[in-house]
């Protein structure tokens, strides 16, 4: 049995196998998730996991060069935009319509689905390089 770090054995094999530029996404429990796009699925309760936990604890394994959110979450869900913008540091951060979130996750490795109900609080992390 692992003894740090995230115990999920999906997540785990997701993050072990993202090479630089894939692309991760975290989501809240209403995101529609694309046909074909691995769906890792948290959610138990409303809050359960949260966001900012799912976030914090993929973010501690993954290397993540920049982030890509709805550009109504900053205005919307401004608490949550800015708990996102604390963990991940320095990235870039890219902000499109919700619209254009939805369709940019169907190229991505896998979604996380979270339990939380806060809106616009998704995020998809693009992997950097550790070197």
């Amino acid at each position: 049995m692992k003894k740090i770090g995230i115990l999920n054995q999906a997540i785990s094999e997701v993050i072990a196998g993202m090479g630089h530029k894939d692309k991760l996404v975290i989501a809240d429990a209403g995101l529609p998730i694309p046909p074909g796009v691995r769906r890792i699925d948290l959610a138990l309760t409303e809050g359960v996991p949260g966001f900012a936990e799912a976030v914090e604890a993929v973010h501690r394994e993954l290397e993540v060069e920049s982030i890509i959110v709805a550009e109504e979450m900053e205005e919307v869900s401004p608490q949550t935009y800015g708990a996102l913008l604390a963990l991940v540091g320095e990235v870039d951060v890219e902000a499109v319509p919700h619209e254009d979130f939805k369709t940019l996750t169907q190229g991505t490795t896998a979604v996380i689905r979270t339990g939380e109900f806060t809106p616009y609080a998704n995020v998809i992390l693009v992997a950097g390089v550790v070197f």
